[in-house]
């Protein structure tokens, strides 16, 4: 059975002679990368090859469209195909809006971006449409680093924080993986975060850069050398890693960014005898390859003569800014500037590489003032399409993030820490965003004002095929609201249900609890200050019904899906506010949606306007699902769920054992000396970090609080530590 290797190359598995695996002709473009640490680890075998007129999506699921994702899929497609550039996907909480989408995919045949709030669901998207597409190429694409502090100046106390951060170097792989497939095939899905409008360098060096060697090829291997080092690959003999090549006679071998296999180039004379894919690890030869070309090892490259213009216009930029800060008496500042410019472009001449070589990227793509930089956006084909998920959360965080950015530059720029280009430096505004979108989708269960407003078809899609229903919500007076919950809370409990109730402030989460703690109930509260580690172990213990009740604030989180609740309280609910309003509101209302016996109080004296557009709507769909069900003869049941998918991709046995463990570390330190206390804490900080290379963020997390009360038992211990 052949073994994928991605997209560029051409390969056959490797049976029977050399010279029979080359008449086989059969091809399969390089560049694809298994699936990453901690999400859906597939078959690392290569699959046979697909030529490039083959490289269509191909949906793979036993689902088949059910309910309103039928009408769903067919509306969103038409749009796409006639033309609409905006759109939204009005689904509610599970009725299957992933699929919709994946299908969607499949129907339009279009490179695809989607876009989530954050890294988290994001991983959980990527690996939902990797079972979806197993033959396409389905990649990641996020921030890269574990840590990350940026370069700042405060002037109230002069204090200059260096930029300082750890590199994920997984995700990094994962990243040239990404763009590097945009340029070998179609049929690629790139899931990302906002870190996609980031500036990420020119895709036309990024390309134009690439190393291609062909089977049968007349090339000087020390040409080739030359080469790799100049698109940043680093010649290791011995530590042979991702990025690095090692020679051996008249053989080449190469690991690429963004494979974890071995490229050998074998050569006889000056030609090229043969290309293979080996396994790193065993050295197995996994198959033949015709061709291979080999991307950079950075999304910063830049050709020799670019660079040399580059230099040319720092240094005139530099001469510039020099004579301002003169002139206008900052001397300190100039001589910080010029400092730290002129080692840069020392760098620059000798290396070709600077730290914080970003900075310069306006010079280096050779830009006009105030242009935007290059973002994976420019890495797709002209006619991608978007998906922006939970788009009431994401569109707003894209549009919050030049203003932030831009805020501590000019403070780095003003004291002579930075010249202005780097300013360019930047997220692109959402105006900038928003021109580079081919067609886009919008998916949320509540639409912003902003997705209503740019779209030209808003399509619904309420149905639930499970045939459960919204819950009834009521509305009871604030007064006595207390006694009130308490009744309902037993009657609920007596059916073995569990209850959430939401307040508006932390101190009333708190005193909430400790009354009906007071009065006899299993309860426990949920809040921000709450570590991941004991937020696990909370939402875990009240579907194992450790206990009945959960008072929290903003119960809201993604992945917060509990269906043992049967009753939502919402608390002064017609205090309006972000945690009151429309969407905060139909959010929370949903959290009652995987029961059959779902029902949600609102505590309140007057119907606010959120109120009632919350309840009408829940209403609506509510009759949809209804009249659905009588006319196919549906019964609705509550959503069945394994207690281990709280925390996705890990066995709840494996997260109990993680907890006892974590426990027993607490139990131990308290017959620790502070020396002995240190040298844990520097056991904790490698698992922490191998945690996060592993991608596993909620285990990194947990270690990360840990750390932190370590640290703090630490000081008590030993104040002069």
């Amino acid at each position: 059975m052949g073994a994928e290797i991605g997209g560029g190359v051409s390969v056959k598995d490797q049976r029977g002679s050399a010279s029979a695996r080359r008449s086989a002709g059969e091809r399969l473009p390089h560049g694809g990368a298994r699936p990453w640490a901690g999400l859906a680890r597939g078959d690392e075998r290569w699959r046979p090859p697909v030529p490039a007129s083959e490289q269509r999506f191909k949906l793979v699921s036993e689902f088949k469209p059910k309910g309103d994702q039928p009408q769903a899929i067919e509306a969103l497609a038409e749009g796409i195909e006639r033309g609409l550039r905006y759109q939204t996907l009005l689904g509610a909480t599970g009725t299957g809006k992933t699929f919709t989408m994946a299908s969607v995919i499949e129907r339009v045949q279009r490179p695809t971006l989607v876009i989530a709030h954050n890294k988290t669901l994001a991983a959980q998207l990527c690996s939902e449409f990797r079972e979806f597409f197993p033959h396409n190429a389905v990649h990641y694409f996020i921030s890269y680093y574990d840590y990350y502090q940026p370069e700042a100046y405060i002037p109230q106390t002069d204090t200059y924080i260096e930029k300082d951060a750890s590199i994920n170097d997984e995700i990094d792989r994962l990243r040239h993986a990404a763009t590097s497939a945009l340029f070998e095939r179609r049929d690629v899905i790139i899931v990302a975060s906002v870190s996609c409008i980031y500036g990420l360098g020119s895709p036309e060096d990024y390309v134009g850069m690439k190393l291609s060697v062909k089977h049968g090829d007349i090339r000087d291997r020390d040409n080739i050398l030359r080469r790799l080092v100049g698109i940043h690959y680093q010649r290791n003999d011995v530590g042979f890693k991702r990025g690095t090549f090692r020679v051996r006679g008249d053989v080449v071998e190469i690991i690429p960014v963004y494979e974890e296999n071995v490229i050998r180039i074998e050569f006889f004379g000056d030609e090229v005898e043969r290309i293979v894919a080996v396994d790193a690890l065993t050295g197995e030869i996994l198959g033949e390859l015709d061709e291979v070309r080999i991307y950079p090892a950075t999304h910063y490259i830049t050709p020799e003569e670019k660079l040399k213009r580059a230099i040319a216009s720092i240094e005139a930029e530099l001469e510039e800014r020099l004579a301002w800060l003169k002139k206008h008496g900052k001397l300190l500042e100039a001589q910080r500037l010029e400092q730290r410019t002129r080692y840069d472009i020392e760098m620059l001449r000798e290396v070709g590489y600077c730290q914080g070589i970003e900075n310069y990227s306006r010079h280096l793509d050779g830009r006009a003032p105030g242009e935007p930089p290059a973002t994976l956006l420019d890495y797709f084909p002209r006619d991608f399409l978007v998906f922006i998920d939970e788009s009431h959360q994401t569109v707003p965080q894209i549009r919050g993030m030049f203003n932030g950015d831009r805020s501590r530059k000019e403070t780095l720029v003003e004291f002579g820490f930075r010249l202005p280009s780097a300013l360019d430096n930047r997220p692109l505004t959402f105006e900038e965003f928003e021109a580079r979108l081919n067609q886009v989708v919008f998916v949320s269960a509540t639409p912003g004002p902003y997705e209503r407003e740019k779209s030209e078809r808003i399509v619904e899609q309420i149905i639930r095929p499970t045939g459960l229903v919204d819950p009834e919500v009521v509305v009871k007076p604030v007064e006595g609201q207390i006694d009130d919950l308490m009744e309902e809370c037993r009657k609920v409990i007596a059916r073995g249900e569990r209850v959430l109730v939401t307040t508006l402030t932390k101190k009333m989460a708190e005193d909430l609890t400790d009354y009906l703690q007071d009065m006899g109930f299993k309860v426990r509260y949920l809040h921000s200050e709450i570590t991941a580690l004991e937020r696990v172990e909370i939402l875990r213990g009240l579907r194992l019904g450790e206990f009945d009740i959960l008072v929290g604030i903003n119960l809201l989180r993604e992945g917060l899906d509990l269906p043992e609740v049967s009753l939502v309280a919402i608390l002064d609910a017609d205090k309006e506010g972000f945690l009151r309003s429309e969407t905060s509101l139909i959010q929370t209302i949903g959290r009652a949606a995987r029961n059959v016996n779902g029902r949600v109080i609102m505590y309140a004296d007057t119907i606010t306007e959120s109120m009632r557009r919350a309840i009408d709507e829940t209403n609506r769909r509510r009759a949809i699902q209804m009249e659905y069900n009588r006319r196919h003869g549906i019964t609705p049941e509550t959503v069945r769920k394994a207690v281990r998918d709280i925390i996705q991709q890990e066995r709840a046995a494996e997260e109990r054992a993680r907890y006892e463990a974590v426990r027993a570390v607490v139990d131990e330190v308290s017959a620790l000396t502070p020396e002995e206390l240190a040298r844990r804490i520097k056991e904790l900080e490698k698992e922490m970090f191998a945690a996060a290379e592993e991608l596993e963020f909620e285990r990194a997390a947990e270690l990360r609080d840990r750390i932190k009360e370590l640290r703090d038992l630490l000081v008590t211990l030993d104040p002069g530590s």
